[in-house]
This record gives C-alpha cells, sequence and structure tokens, in this order.
C-alpha cells in the first residue's frame, strides 16, 4: 500500500495547520524549518507470498512488545502507546492431538541468501534443497530428525499462521530448515503422512485495536533517514513535541514507526502535515493487510 506524494510544499501544509490551531505564532519558526525537509518517504507493500515467514512483517511481536522497545522524551505518551499497540494483534492458541506436516506451506527460519520461492518444492530445486538426498524411508526419518530430534517419539510441533500471510502454514523452528523442507516434500511425494501433535499459534489483526490506535495517535511510517536528517530532527525536538518511536517491528532497512499523540496541537499538526508530505499511515495499512487476506 503507498500514499500519493504530492508537490512538496511541507512549509505551506503545515502552516495552514498551526494556524487552525492557533498555533503559528508561537510556532513559526518550525513552520519554516519544515521546508528543508526532503525526507525519501517508501511505499508499504503487501507482503509477498513466500515459504519464509520472516519476508512478511513481524508484527507477532506486538503481541508480547516490552515496554522499553518505545523510545520518546514523554513517559505519558510511550505508555500510553505502548497499552494501545499490544491491542492491535491477537493471539489465539490452539492444541492439535494431530496435524499433517505435508500441509505447511513454510517455515519460520531465516531465509539468508536464499530467494522468497512460492513454494517448498521450489526451495527443495535449488543447490541447498538438493544437498539434501532423501532416496528412502531412512534417509527421510534421518532428515526430519535434523530438524525434530524426537520425531520418532511424536514430538509436539509448533505451526503459526497469521492474517498478513494470508492462510498460509508455517512451522515455527527454525533449525535444519532445508533437511525439513526437502523432507515434508518427499513426503508428499511418495504420499506419506507426517502426524505430530501440534501447538497451533494464529495471529490476527485487531479491529478495534488498529482504530483505537489510530484515534490516538497518528501512526506513520518514516525511513531510517529520518533520524539523523538535522533539519526533522530539529523540527521534532526543538518545540519539545510528544511522540513515541519503535523500530522493533520493523525489518531492518524498512521504514521505522512514528507515533504522533492527537490530543496535542502541536504533534496533531506535525503529523496531519507529515502524512499529506508522504508518510504512511500504519493503521490503515494494517487495516488493508486485513482486508486483502481474509
Amino acid at each position: 500500500m503507498s500514499l500519493p506524494q504530492p508537490p512538496f510544499s511541507f512549509a505551506a501544509r503545515l502552516a495552514l495547520l498551526a494556524q487552525r490551531f492557533g498555533l503559528l505564532a508561537r510556532q513559526r519558526p518550525m513552520v519554516e524549518r519544515a521546508g528543508l525537509m526532503r525526507l525519501p518517504f517508501k511505499a508499504l507493500l503487501a507482503p509477498q507470498d513466500s515459504i519464509w515467514w520472516q519476508d512478511g512483517p513481524p508484527l507477532e511481536r506486538l503481541v508480547d512488545l516490552p515496554r522499553g522497545a518505545l523510545s520518546g522524551p514523554v513517559q505519558e505518551v510511550k505508555a500510553r502507546a505502548h497499552q494501545l499497540l499490544v491491542r492491535c494483534v491477537e493471539l489465539h492458541s490452539q492444541v492439535l492431538d494431530a496435524f499433517d506436516l505435508r500441509e505447511l506451506d513454510g517455515v519460520c527460519a531465516p531465509r539468508g541468501e536464499q530467494a522468497a520461492h512460492l513454494h517448498l518444492e521450489d526451495f527443495a530445486a535449488t543447490p541447498a534443497g538438493r544437498a539434501v538426498r532423501i532416496i528412502s524411508y531412512k534417509d527421510f526419518v534421518k532428515a526430519i530428525s535434523l530438524a525434530l530430534p524426537r520425531y520418532l517419539t511424536g514430538q509436539q510441533i509448533e505451526v503459526r499462521q497469521a492474517d498478513w500471510h494470508g492462510n498460509r502454514l508455517y512451522w515455527g523452528g527454525s533449525q535444519q530448515a532445508a533437511a525439513f523442507c526437502v523432507a515434508l516434500v518427499y513426503a508428499r511425494r511418495r504420499g506419506l503422512q507426517v502426524i505430530l501433535p501440534a501447538l497451533r499459534q494464529q495471529y490476527r489483526l485487531n479491529v478495534a485495536g488498529l482504530a483505537a490506535l489510530d484515534g490516538a495517535f497518528h501512526v506513520l511510517a518514516l525511513p531510517e533517514e529520518a533520524w539523523s536528517q538535522p533539519q526533522f530532527m530539529n523540527l521534532l525536538l526543538s518545540n519539545g513535541t510528544p511522540y513515541a518511536r519503535i523500530d522493533q517491528i520493523s525489518p531492518p532497512g524498512t521504514p521505522e514507526w512514528l507515533l504522533l499523540p492527537r490530543a496535542d496541537a502541536a504533534a496533531d499538526a506535525l503529523g496531519s502535515a507529515l502524512r499529506q508530505a508522504g508518510a504512511a499511515d500504519i493503521p490503515g495499512y494494517l487495516g488493508s493487510l486485513r482486508h486483502q487476506r481474509s
């Protein structure tokens, strides 16, 4: 999802907003400095279908988000932001007595240098996949036991599903991913049932939680370059504007989240101006993921 980027007239927009809130006189320096901003805003795209869980945004971290994950100058703002952020994703757990591992679509292991393969069979055809040689049932047991050391004793596995990954099911483990993937491909081709007990972890975006967050904060995606851009940092810090910042739910190299409380007039004006300048709206983006994947 991306937001349109109109011709840049940031200072003019912020001036109008400041005037609307009766702030123009005491915030004129901030308005003038805003014209120096040229931030490289980036579009937020829907996650691509992939066998790698980590190719998607790590939104599951919101469930147990540490309070210390947020930075900012006002403790009350950070506390309120944390309170709302943890409501945006819900975790529903279900114990399954019998789960056929052939239903899995991917793994939670990091993909490293591997491509974003669509199917496990695609990975099995790569050099890394072909390096796992399975030509007999004995080889199959050996390979899958590398990933699941207690496979033969009925070891319970973790299975993950998330709104932002659609209906795809992922193995929650990460060790020996190549052996695990190729073993499942072998089981599919040979028609072997691979039944184990499982803990199914379903991550769901909470519509009410997203609405509450959006009602209290502008939640915007800002490029990493913003935090080393003197004009932006002066704009954010020189007037003591309250904000919260979080980067633990954004993969490296992707926009970080900036939360500006709507109840504070200066922060609200800045948030509105940033959105008009091209910063993507996080609650709207997450809501679109839920809609597209449902």
